[in-house]
């Protein structure tokens, strides 16, 4: 399979200027994104920006008030059943039914698609996802981790062509990780299956994806190839911060408002969002003299990533950081 289609590669998800209310509010209000056959598109986005609401949309439950919406090339409400027949969806959470084994699970969802895979073939779809559990083994006693693994089966019980996932690789250890990026990169470039992934992990984004959308209030702030958003995040590094170093802090609380004024000479903050807080050190000061400092002033670091300013994660970060503070910012007020 190639996703080829008169030489250029097929379009299965195509949004353009979306709005859509959810609960009585407006959750998007101009939403844009294109998913193209054998690529990867990562939708990130604060809390509360609009990434699930979109991935929705995408898979039919949810109507836009306006704009367009196409899943491969179908309305994705109205043509509600041929688009499910074709995708693949992974939420973020639930789903599962913890008195059932994972052989049980996706015999079931087999079986709501129209076939009725032999056990054999029930445990090698549960290998090709690195989860191995015995056959009775119930759901309910799996970790989070295990979980995962179990819903990105499910998701792929159907051979779909469009797979839409919810944070697959949240609650996942690195080993584990890694695994799965490893699977949904054979998935896109081998198999040619288009995927369409939200995520808060950044490093994801740039390890996994072919092109991004920034997601912000429910706006489309910036959508790109990779390489393209890295560099419009290199062009926005100020004078001022590029003379020393840069570090992502990850604190114990989120009151963090009262402490961030309280700073040691040669240290400036960048950004924050929730247990993250972007700093930046002057030269002459020694990082483990500044953490003291931090600390003694009441600073409760848990863990501290030195970013290099020149890798494609931390530029991409800076173009994340200025696109969003301001919702983030609106949020926190």
């Amino acid at each position: 399979m190639t996703g080829l289609a008169n030489g250029r590669s097929e379009v299965l998800v195509e949004l353009r200027s979306v709005e859509a209310w959810r609960g009585g509010a407006t959750i998007l209000r101009d939403v844009s994104l294109t998913v193209r056959a054998g690529e990867i598109y990562g939708l990130i986005g604060p809390n509360g920006a609009g990434k699930t609401t979109t991935l929705a949309v995408v898979v039919g439950l949810l109507a836009p008030t306006a704009g367009g919406a196409r899943t491969l090339g179908l309305d994705p409400l109205g043509q509600a059943e041929a688009v499910r027949a074709r995708t693949g969806v992974m939420p973020e959470r639930g789903g599962f039914y913890d008195w059932m084994s994972a052989f049980q699970y996706l015999a079931f969802f087999a079986r709501l698609y129209g076939f009725d895979p032999p056990l054999v073939e029930i445990g090698e779809r549960l290998a090709h996802v690195g989860l191995s559990a015995p056959p009775d083994q119930p759901i309910g006693t799996l970790s989070h981790g295990m979980r995962q693994r179990l819903g990105l089966a499910r998701a792929l019980i159907n051979d779909p062509s469009l797979l839409v996932l919810d944070e697959p690789t949240g609650g996942l250890d690195p080993r584990g990780r890694r695994e799965v990026h490893e699977l949904l990169l054979t998935l896109s470039h081998k198999c040619g299956i288009g995927i369409l992934m939200s995520t808060h992990i950044l490093d994801d984004a740039e390890r996994l994806c072919d092109r991004i959308g920034i997601i912000a209030g429910g706006v489309t702030v910036a959508e790109g190839a990779v390489p393209e958003l890295a560099k419009m995040g290199r062009d926005l590094e100020a004078p001022e911060q590029g003379g020393g170093d840069r570090y992502r802090l990850r604190l114990a609380d989120r009151g963090m408002q009262s402490a961030s004024k309280r700073l040691p000479a040669g240290v400036s903050v960048l950004d924050g969002e929730g247990d993250w807080w972007t700093v930046a050190l002057a030269s002459e000061h020694p990082p483990e003299m500044v953490w003291r400092e931090l600390m003694s002033l009441g600073w409760p670091i848990r863990e501290i990533q030195r970013l290099d300013s020149r890798s494609t994660n931390s530029n991409l970060e800076r173009l994340y950081l200025e696109l969003t503070k301001h919702t983030e910012r609106q949020r926190a007020a």
